[in-house]
């Protein structure tokens, strides 16, 4: 894919929309912009920003009717990745993964030039421009819908290519559940998961196979404290173009979002 132009740097850390609701629809991938000093330092992978979710978030369009918060990021996951653990820890021991500030894309293509990479002084310091701001906020969000309604329904929204040798042999189902092997939400929500699945027609599916939810969905998802948390990571040519896969396609896309609605009305009407 061709390199994207950079967007101006004087842009927000994250777009936020704040709801009144026990909802929260966070999308950490979404962002697409990288600083011109940074843009100016990476290999033409770096700048084409490949692994963003592109426009995974307008699948979940229809959360500010039901008065949810959403939360974007704004920047590219190459400039630091909102979805891992701050202290550079794994989320699948064992398996090839990008960290906090990826060195390659998924294909293990550089970049940096050699000799360039970000060092610990400079990992740190996007930690505390970029990645802490993000997470201060999503922890306050959730604490704010607990404060009202006495629980938190986060869904953490995801999308990648169908196939990716490096991370999973073949294709991916279309949409892949994320729970942590049940921890992250009570028994009551997965199975209104489970009921939903089984009745959904059009789209394969999967609960806690390759992706089994990442830090996001790990952190925050706390039955005892009645925050449930649900990752939902969806394949690419389910909503995207197929001919120029960044570009949204809303023939592809609707079908999609209105089957996603009914997921997310039954989990908030069970939660």
């Amino acid at each position: 894919m061709p390199a994207l132009a950079p967007l101006p740097d004087e842009i927000p850390l994250f777009d936020l929309h704040e709801g009144d609701g026990p909802l929260v629809v966070a999308a950490p991938h979404v962002g697409m912009h990288i600083p011109l000093d940074l843009a100016n330092r990476m290999t033409a992978t770096g700048r084409a920003i490949g692994e963003t979710d592109f426009h995974v978030h307008r699948l979940f369009d229809f959360a500010r009717n039901l008065d949810a918060t959403t939360l974007f990021a704004t920047h590219s996951r190459y400039v630091v990745d909102l979805n891992r653990d701050p202290e550079g820890g794994n989320l699948y021991p064992g398996k090839f993964e990008t960290g906090l500030c990826p060195l390659s894309d998924f294909d293990r293509n550089p970049l940096y030039p050699d000799g360039d990479e970000p060092d610990a002084a400079e990992i740190e310091a996007r930690r505390d421009t970029w990645y802490r701001p993000y997470h201060d906020r999503l922890r306050q969000t959730l604490d704010r819908a607990v404060a009202r309604h006495g629980r938190a329904l986060l869904i953490d929204a995801h999308s990648i290519r169908p196939e990716i040798p490096s991370l999973f042999e073949g294709r991916l189902p279309d949409l892949n559940f994320g729970t942590n092997s049940g921890a992250t939400m009570g028994p009551h929500l997965l199975t209104v998961l489970d009921a939903w699945r089984a009745g959904l027609k059009g789209y394969s599916h999967v609960l806690d196979g390759r992706f089994r939810g990442g830090y996001t969905t790990r952190h925050y998802g706390d039955p005892a404290r009645n925050i449930h948390a649900l990752q939902i990571e969806i394949v690419q040519d389910c909503y995207l173009n197929s001919d120029t896969p960044h570009l949204y396609d809303e023939a592809r896309a609707a079908p999609l979002s209105k089957a996603l609605r009914p997921l997310i009305d039954a989990l908030l009407a069970a939660l």
